[in-house]
């Protein structure tokens, strides 16, 4: 590789030499061209000359430092990227490569398409530039008429030599196959086995304010809340394996008119609540109770009416009894937030109180509200409702405080990427928001990125909206201590309790309860439904989370069978080089080596089901190969007679990219199932 590392720093010394005297000749030209008002055809010429110089002097830069990062010579002992460089793509390298080709090959043809993809079959390579079939169409619109073959042979001929590509070939009507260098992927495999599976490199980190969970205070959290509770905190992972800041928000329901009926209850059912905390464990009936009275006794309505402008005044005694509901409601949520192993923090609309008086006053001094039957409202150029910013009676609304919010986020905990995991019902509320927030100036879509993550709804066997059968909402306690129930039952069914010590048997009984219950969430695709089942989700077989945390046990087991020991393999990693020669070796290692890739396209659509397609692929991969390729042979006698160190090695490789995958996806693998 040093070879190439030198042909490129003399190619960028020969680039920048060129920049130079180019740059020289420019200011010669000015000075003598000095007030004229349009430059002449020979100096836009060099100027444009100038420009693709040092366009192709920035390529030639990142390809000495990439090729640098891999090289394996003498000078340079690291024969791996460095720690805190990332796990290299290959799809992002050639990207880079294959664009260059296509600048030079077509330089006058702006924004071509470069399409790079893995390849479905070997006999076709290992990946594919499919861009000579769009770029025919982009050049007939220019009046240029060429075969997708011939733009395909003059992108090859573009290519220049590097140590990823072996080999290129033209087929079909014009896809160029991709043929990668074996010795490239032992690198960036031996580099996991040393260092850990890295993020891929990214020269941006963001401030990410995820906003996902949100239950009521004073309500148990239900079914409905599952979607937003674990895709939001697998996006939370996501993002911080990639490096950025992120911000967990549980915005949830504490404040409002459903407080004043619950503290006129707690004054009559415990008037001595300011001294003696009240025994109320079971908030859900204690809520009942409260509505009840609400909607039939016209004397109580109106003391909890009143109730709601001495707490939103703050006076001690209401805020307290405030703060008695709020905790019994935090001690439910955590319970469930700890069975789950999420990690939120909370930002209640109580928070945002103050932040909305400060909303009103900069909006009505911008103009920006006008008078709709008593309301306040704001409206936003393309949306067909406007925000509701003050209600007849004078009292904030959800438009208010999620006004309050997009100000808070962007300004006061410096987001530039605000994520809101919300049910899909939610979207044109969310639009009229940041709509609403970007025409008053509470943010810029140019400077932060905003994402709905909505959902689709969780059905019942019955494909219907899933309810208990007296139909009531499922709570979402019920359908975890079921799950367990559930996964003891099968583990069981397995025998697993007879070679399992209690304490195993419960770590492997949590571990597929929760496990399944996420895995199915979130290996559908959020935008859509999807029907929850605890028999198909407990399967063994299919992209299911028991056959992926079965699997990956025993991928686990194989190097602790051969009594190969955790420190044998780190140290043979550094020494001896991983069993790629055999076609199920190579295939499996090509797959593992995308794992950055599946992650950069993640990061532009959030749909995570890509990443549970790419774990259940690497685990079918690894099936075949472990079929095909005997990683310990042993006698007749059972006794091991020959290691394959290099094909251990591989399998130590694949347990770290699955276990970085379960990872992101909230699974706790356990060591015996």
């Amino acid at each position: 590789m040093d070879d190439v590392v030198q042909k490129y720093q003399k190619r960028a010394q020969e680039a920048e030499l060129k920049v130079q005297l180019l740059e020289k000749e420019v200011e010669g030209l000015v000075a003598l061209l000095n007030g004229e008002d349009e430059p002449s055809p020979e100096m836009s010429a060099l100027q444009l000359e100038n420009t693709k110089l040092k366009h192709r002097l920035s390529i030639l830069m990142r390809a000495i430092k990439r090729e640098e990062s891999a090289s394996g010579s003498q000078s340079n002992p690291k024969s791996v990227p460095m720690k805190g460089e990332g796990m290299l793509s290959i799809q992002g390298i050639l990207n880079d490569v294959f664009a260059e080709a296509i600048r030079n090959a077509y330089p006058d043809l702006p924004e071509a398409p470069v399409i790079i993809m893995p390849s479905s079959n070997a006999k076709f390579g290992d990946y594919q530039c499919n861009s000579a079939m769009s770029m025919a169409q982009a050049l007939k619109a220019q009046g240029v008429k060429a075969p997708p073959r011939e733009i395909a042979k003059k992108i090859q001929d573009n290519v220049p030599s590097n140590p990823l590509i072996s080999k290129l070939e033209i087929a079909g009507a014009g896809f160029i196959n991709i043929t990668l260098k074996k010795e490239f992927g032992h690198e960036l495999l031996k580099n996991i086995l040393i260092r850990g599976v890295q993020p891929p490199p990214s020269e941006v980190k963001h401030r990410v304010v995820v906003d996902f969970s949100s239950p009521n205070i004073a309500k148990e959290m239900h079914v409905g809340h599952l979607r937003s509770t674990i895709i939001g905190e697998s996006v939370c992972r996501l993002l911080e394996f990639l490096g950025h800041d992120v911000v967990r928000v549980n915005h949830v329901g504490d404040w409002g008119t459903q407080f004043g009926m619950l503290i006129a209850h707690l004054e009559d059912k415990f008037p001595n609540f300011r001294t003696v905390s009240p025994p109320i464990a079971d908030l859900q009936a204690f809520y009942k109770e409260a509505k009840v009275r609400f909607d039939s006794d016209e004397d109580f309505k109106k003391r909890a009416y009143a109730c709601v402008v001495k707490l939103q005044a703050k006076q001690p005694d209401y805020i307290k009894a405030w703060q008695l509901i709020c905790d019994v409601s935090r001690k439910a949520f955590q319970a469930i937030y700890d069975r789950l192993d999420i990690t939120l923090k909370e930002y209640g609309e109580s928070f945002y109180h103050e932040r909305m008086l400060d909303v009103v006053e900069h909006l009505k001094k911008g103009g920006y509200m006008e008078e709709d039957e008593g309301r306040q409202i704001m409206w936003a150029d393309g949306c067909k409702i406007p925000l509701t910013i003050i209600k007849s009676d004078g009292g904030f609304t959800y438009d208010t405080s999620d006004m309050a919010c997009v100000r808070y986020r962007v300004h006061e905990e410096n987001g530039d990427w605000l994520i809101y995991v919300v049910d899909a019902g939610q979207s044109t509320h969310f639009e009229t928001i940041w709509a609403c927030a970007e025409k008053c100036g509470f943010i810029d879509k140019r400077k932060v990125r905003l994402d709905f993550l909505g959902f689709g709804v969780v059905l019942g066997e019955d494909k219907k909206k899933f309810k208990t059968r007296s139909g009531d909402t499922v709570r979402l306690i019920d359908l975890l201590d079921e799950g367990l129930k559930r996964a003891g039952e099968k583990l069981v069914e397995k025998e697993r309790d007879k070679v399992l010590s209690p304490e195993e048997l419960k770590a492997a009984q949590e571990s597929v309860a929760y496990g399944c219950i996420k895995y199915a969430d979130l290996s559908h695709n959020r935008n859509h439904e999807y029907v929850f089942s605890f028999d198909k989700m407990l399967e063994d077989k299919g992209n299911t989370a028991v056959y992926l945390l079965y699997a990956y046990t025993r991928i686990c087991s194989i190097s602790r069978n051969a009594n190969v020991s955790p420190e044998q393999l780190r140290e043979a990693a550094k020494n001896t080089e991983i069993s790629l020669d055999h076609e199920k070796e190579w295939n499996l290692a090509k797959v593992l080596l995308r794992f950055p890739e599946v992650l950069v396209k993640i990061t532009k659509d959030l749909l995570l089901h890509q990443l549970c397609e790419f774990v259940y692929e690497v685990s079918t991969t690894f099936s075949e190969f472990y079929d095909s390729c005997y990683c310990v042979e042993k006698n007749s006698a059972g006794e091991i007679v020959k290691v394959n160190m290099g094909r251990l090695l591989l399998c130590e490789a694949t347990a770290s990219i699955m276990a970085a995958c379960f990872h992101i996806l909230g699974l706790k693998p356990v060591a015996k199932m």
